[in-house]
C-alpha cells in the first residue's frame, strides 16, 4: 500500500457509505460479508447501467468498482459518474495486469486492488481515499509511475488490446500465465468449450499460432 498523503482526512470506517460493483454474484456476497457491521454497504451493483443507477441514487463515499464486466467496465461507469465530486471510486480487480491499472486510474479511479486482499487491508484502502490518499495493491503502483514515465508504452497496448473482447482479455492473461483449460474455467466461471473459443479467437485476433507466442506477447507488453 501507499504511504498517507500529507492532506489525508482521517475517516472512521463506521460512517462510511460503500457501494459494491461486480458482476459476479457471489463474489459481491463476500465482500459484503467482509464489510457487514464495519462500514455501511448502501448498495450492490452487476454492471455498468445498475452501477450508475445505485451510484446516482445512493451517492456512496466510495464506490468498490470491478475493472471487467458487461456494458463497458469500470472505465465507463468512471465515464457517466466519475464527475461526482462526493463519491470516490476504488478499482478492485483480480487482474493485476498494467493496462487494467492504468486504464481505471486514468478514468478516474482513485486507487486499485486486488481481489486477494484480506477483509481489514480492504477496509483500510477504502478509508484511506475516501481520506484523499491513492492506494494500490504492491507492485501495481509501478506501473502508473512507468506509465508516467513512458516506460510503457500505454497506446500501442491499448491498440492490440482493442482488438479483444473484456472477456477475451481475461482468458488471454490466464493462459499466458500458464493456466490449464480447466483452470481457466473455474476462475471465471465458464465451460472448457468457452474457454477453447476464447483462446483460438485471441491468437486469430493478435495473429499468433500458439500458446508459447501468447505468453511471450503478453510478457513482452507486461501483462502478466
Amino acid at each position: 500500500m501507499t504511504e498517507p498523503s500529507s492532506d489525508r482526512t482521517e475517516i472512521d470506517p463506521g460512517t462510511l457509505r460503500v457501494a459494491i460493483v461486480d458482476d459476479h454474484a457471489m463474489f459481491r456476497t463476500g465482500v459484503r460479508t467482509e464489510l457487514s457491521g464495519v462500514v455501511d454497504v448502501v448498495g450492490e451493483a452487476e454492471d455498468v447501467d445498475t452501477a450508475v443507477a445505485l451510484v446516482e441514487a445512493t451517492r456512496p463515499d466510495v464506490v468498490l468498482l470491478d475493472v471487467h464486466m458487461p456494458g463497458g467496465g469500470g472505465a465507463e461507469v468512471l465515464r457517466r459518474v466519475g464527475h461526482l465530486s462526493s463519491t470516490t471510486f476504488l478499482a478492485l480487480s483480480v487482474s493485476d495486469a498494467a493496462e487494467d491499472v492504468i486504464g481505471i486510474i486514468r478514468a478516474g479511479a482513485r486507487g486499485y486492488v486486488t481481489k486477494n486482499i484480506s477483509g481489514p487491508e480492504l477496509v483500510d484502502a477504502l478509508t484511506r481515499v475516501a481520506g484523499g490518499d491513492a492506494v494500490f495493491s504492491p507492485r501495481l503502483a509501478g506501473f502508473v509511475l512507468d506509465a508516467f514515465a513512458g516506460t510503457i508504452e500505454v497506446a500501442q497496448v491499448d491498440e492490440d488490446l482493442d482488438r479483444l473482447t473484456e472477456r477475451e482479455r481475461e482468458v488471454m492473461r490466464l493462459i499466458a500465465r500458464g493456466y490449464a483449460y480447466k483452470e481457466v474455467a473455474k476462475e471465471l466461471f465458464i465451460s472448457i468449450k468457452t474457454v477453447e473459443t476464447h483462446v483460438s479467437s485471441v491468437l486469430r485476433k493478435l495473429q499468433l499460432s500458439s500458446r508459447h507466442e501468447l505468453t511471450k506477447w503478453a510478457s513482452d507488453r507486461r501483462l502478466i
